[in-house]
């Protein structure tokens, strides 16, 4: 599943891929980091690595599926 995370005062949108089966952990923290109960929102992608993001900067957070719907060129 595709994760995008919008930072304030910066040009582009952070992308992860996580596993399907942690959206309702990843759903929890995002809450969590948006509602100030957390400082600092951790997304661990499908290859162990960890991204960090203050959560006084996320501007949004965008949970989707990978396999759903990836357009290729101009189709509409």
């Amino acid at each position: 599943m595709d994760v995008r995370i919008g930072v304030t005062q910066a040009p582009r949108e952070v992308t992860v891929e996580v596993d399907d089966s942690s959206r309702d952990d990843l759903m929890s923290r995002v809450e969590a980091a948006m509602s100030g109960a957390s400082d600092v929102l951790w997304v661990d992608d499908r290859r162990g690595r960890r991204v960090a993001v203050p959560a006084s900067k996320i501007a949004y957070v965008e949970i989707g599926s990978a396999d759903g719907e990836r357009r290729i060129g101009f189709g509409g």
